[in-house]
């Protein structure tokens, strides 16, 4: 067999290179001597605002979610609209129902006290998940930092279809996932985070009035703060997660066994489809769960981050520099 040509092995190797450095120029490390004190810094933000309101710590988890399904893990979804662009924070899946934003605003000014320009809003996003989960008694993992901000966003990205609807069936959140990067046993592992948090009545009302696979006496008792007209009570609260809501543990899937799921997405991943394996499994062995969550994080982490020139270190995070 006749010898590669140098020519051919210096095309791999550039193939390989620039295969790999979006994942090369993420690190667990990366700001170990430009910024040694960032995870202290957001962690004590953090601490003390879960410990004010526990859903503040799903509502942080939900914010990285929906940043990196857009464009994403740029921190976009924290830009307010400017005269130039109309951000991701009135989208229909953001509008009346993301929140936190002043808790990131406390973190950024307290990073840049300590290490003014260094430190990206985007890797604080990925900072204070990882921390909110970690207070809410769920798994710690080293996370992965370098990411950039982007300089704008886009309203029509955000309204594209990218992030999962709580109406969305098996095939669509399969689907959504996968177009992410994400493989189905990574949806059903990032579900898992709605052991914790809220969500408003609007979104779950069609399910505890017309839906059959749900428990009777869990719907009547969603009912009773959810009233079955539109318009009345559609902000009204209610725990994702009727057992634990302040708990990050495995009780979301022991709930959806038993037909106590509140949102059609959550139940619709255990309804005698492909995903019911997954939630079974989850729902007896919390470190099987933890271990695929956290991987599923990390992955989701690193969905199309602007790094080495790309992007800007935002000083306020609602604005571009």
């Amino acid at each position: 067999m006749a010898a590669a040509s140098p020519f051919s092995v210096m095309f791999v190797l550039v193939i390989s290179i620039l295969g790999s450095t979006t994942c090369a120029q993420l690190s667990t490390n990366f700001y170990s001597k430009s910024c040694p004190k960032v995870f202290s810094t957001v962690e004590s933000v953090v601490e003390s605002a879960v410990s004010k309101e526990p859903r503040m710590g799903a509502s942080l988890v939900r914010l990285f979610f929906h940043d990196c399904f857009v464009n994403g893990c740029d921190g976009s979804i924290l830009l307010d609209d400017t005269s130039s662009f109309t951000g991701e924070k009135t989208a229909a899946p953001n509008n009346n129902s993301v929140r936190g934003f002043e808790v990131v605003d406390a973190i950024k000014a307290k990073v840049e006290k300590v290490c003014p320009g260094v430190v990206s809003c985007a890797d604080i996003l990925a900072i204070a998940a990882r921390d909110s989960v970690v207070k809410l008694g769920g798994p710690d993992w080293d996370v992965k930092l370098g990411r950039r901000d982007s300089k704008t966003a886009s309203l029509s990205a955000a309204n594209s279809g990218v992030i999962p609807p709580p109406t969305a069936n098996l095939t669509q959140l399969i689907n959504r996932f996968r177009a992410r990067g994400l493989s189905a046993k990574d949806m059903v592992a990032l579900s898992g985070a709605h052991t914790i948090g809220q969500a408003r009545c609007v979104v779950f009302r069609n399910r505890i009035y017309n839906e059959t696979n749900i428990d009777g006496s869990f719907a009547k008792a969603r009912q009773r703060s959810c009233p079955r007209a539109g318009g009345s009570g559609d902000n009204n609260l209610a725990p994702l997660d009727v057992e634990t809501p302040n708990s990050f543990d495995l009780k979301y899937f022991k709930n959806l066994l038993n037909k106590k799921g509140l949102l059609h997405s959550d139940q619709i991943l255990f309804n005698g489809g492909s995903t019911d394996s997954l939630v079974k499994t989850y729902s007896g062995n919390v470190k099987t769960f933890y271990s695929d969550f956290v991987s599923a994080m990390i992955k989701m982490g690193d969905i199309t981050p602007l790094t080495g020139s790309n992007g800007e270190i935002r000083k306020n995070c609602r604005r571009p520099n």
